[in-house]
C-alpha cells in the first residue's frame, strides 16, 4: 500500500506500539496523546504473552524481555495467612514503565504530541478524515487508529449506538510498593505469585522490575492488587479524589485522602490475610481501578480502525490486554503491508482480531466470576 497519513489517537502502549512500526513501513505518522505530560510512571508490571514478546522483537528492544522478575511458583493463602495450595508454575514479570519508556523514545518528539486531546471525528466516506481536538486545532488523515482506551472517542464514530462500558460490578484496589517494605508475614510473598480468594474479595500480588528496570533483590517492587465488590452507584464517591474531582472510571494514585486511606487498611486488617494486610498497609498511595466490560460490534470504519481496550476492554484477569493491543497492531501493520486498497486491508483486519477480542473478553468474564 502506498504512505498513508496515519494519525494514532492515544499514545500509551497500544499506539505507541502502532505509532513505531508504521512509521518504518514509510506512513506519515502522528500519535495524539491527550495528557500533557505523557504517561511514564503510571504504569506497574505486566504479565507478557507471546504477542508482547513478538512486538519488542519487532521493534527491535526484545532485550526488554530479560529485565523481568520470576516468580518461582504459586501460592494460595487461607485467611489466616497459611499457604494452603502451591502450584510449580514459574512466570515473568516485566516492567510497563520500562517497556513504555523504550518503545516512546523510538518515536520522534514531532510525531508523538503531548496534550492533544480529540474532540471530534468526522468521516465522509470518500476523502480523509477530519479531527478536531480541544485547543481548536484540526487534522487531515488518511487513516486514523483508535488507541484511546476505556473512553475512545474514536469508538463512538465507529459504534455511536454501542459505545457505552458495562460496569463489571467491582473494583481493583491497587498498589505498587518497594519490596523491602515486606518483612515479617509478608515476606513469604517474595518470589511467589500469591493469591487470597474468598466470596466477595479476591487478592494476588507479584514481584515487578524497579522504576528503572532494576531486577537485584531488594530494588525491585511488590505490586499488589485487592478486587472488592462495589455498588455502580457508589463509584462516583469512589472516583472522587481529595480535591473534589470526579474521575470517570477510576481513581488515580495521590487522589485519596488520608482518611480513606486509613479505612481502606482497616478493611484489609480485617478481610484479608496478614501479608496481603501488611502489604496494603505500606502503601501510601494507592489508586482505585473500575472494573468494566466493552465489546465493539465492529473494529473498522470507512477510514478508521480500534485498536486495544478503544475495541474491546477486558477484565484484567486475563493480563492480557497488552498481548491483545499488540496482537492488534501487527495485524493492522500486516495487512496494511499486503493491500493495495485500505478498505480491503481493514476488512481483513477486522476479519482477522475480532474473533480474537470477543474470545479474550468473554475469558476475562468467566475468571471475573469464579473470582468473586
Amino acid at each position: 500500500m502506498k504512505p498513508l497519513r496515519i494519525s494514532i489517537i492515544g499514545g500509551s502502549l497500544a499506539g505507541l506500539f502502532a505509532g513505531v512500526l508504521l512509521k518504518r513501513d514509510g506512513h506519515d505518522v502522528t500519535v495524539h496523546e491527550r495528557s500533557r505530560h505523557g504517561l511514564a510512571g503510571r504504569g506497574s508490571g505486566l504479565v507478557p504473552q507471546h504477542e508482547v514478546f513478538q512486538i519488542l522483537r519487532a521493534i527491535g528492544i526484545e532485550h526488554l524481555a530479560h529485565l523481568g522478575v520470576v516468580a518461582r511458583e504459586r501460592i494460595y493463602l487461607d485467611r489466616s495467612g497459611d499457604i494452603v495450595q502451591t502450584i510449580g508454575e514459574p512466570q515473568t514479570q516485566l516492567s510497563w514503565d520500562v517497556i513504555y519508556e523504550q518503545v516512546a523514545a523510538r518515536i520522534a518528539p514531532t510525531d508523538y504530541r503531548l496534550g492533544s486531546q480529540l474532540a471530534t471525528v468526522e468521516e465522509d466516506g470518500n476523502g480523509p478524515v477530519t479531527l478536531s481536538f480541544a485547543d481548536g486545532s484540526h487534522e487531515k488523515a488518511d487513516l486514523v487508529i483508535g488507541a484511546d482506551g476505556i473512553g475512545s472517542v474514536v469508538r463512538q464514530t465507529i459504534a455511536p449506538d454501542q459505545a457505552a462500558n458495562r460496569y463489571a460490578g467491582y473494583v481493583a484496589w491497587r498498589g505498587l510498593i518497594p519490596e523491602t517494605a515486606l518483612s515479617g508475614p509478608s515476606s513469604l510473598l517474595l518470589e511467589r505469585f500469591a493469591f487470597y480468594v474468598a466470596p466477595g474479595d479476591h487478592a494476588l500480588g507479584y514481584l515487578v522490575p524497579g522504576p528503572n528496570g532494576e531486577i537485584a533483590r531488594g530494588q525491585r517492587r511488590y505490586n499488589w492488587v485487592w478486587y472488592r465488590r462495589v455498588p455502580e452507584a457508589q463509584l462516583r464517591d469512589l472516583f472522587t479524589d481529595c480535591d473534589g474531582q470526579s474521575h470517570a472510571v477510576s481513581l488515580p494514585r495521590g487522589g485519596l485522602s488520608f482518611e480513606r486511606r486509613e479505612a481502606l487498611r482497616k478493611d484489609a486488617l480485617l478481610h484479608l490475610p496478614p501479608p496481603f494486610a501488611l502489604a496494603v498497609a505500606a502503601e501510601d498511595t494507592p489508586s482505585i481501578q473500575g472494573i468494566f466490560d466493552y465489546e465493539t460490534p465492529a473494529m473498522v470504519g470507512d477510514r478508521m480502525a480500534l485498536i486495544g481496550d478503544a475495541a474491546f476492554v477486558v477484565r484484567p484477569h486475563t493480563a492480557m490486554g497488552v498481548g491483545k493491543a499488540a496482537g492488534d497492531v501487527m495485524a493492522v501493520r500486516r495487512h496494511l503491508a499486503a493491500e493495495s486498497d485500505l478498505r480491503t486491508a481493514l476488512a481483513r483486519f477486522e476479519s482477522e482480531r475480532l474473533p480474537v477480542g470477543r474470545e479474550i473478553a468473554a475469558f476475562g468474564q468467566r475468571l471475573g466470576a469464579n473470582a468473586l
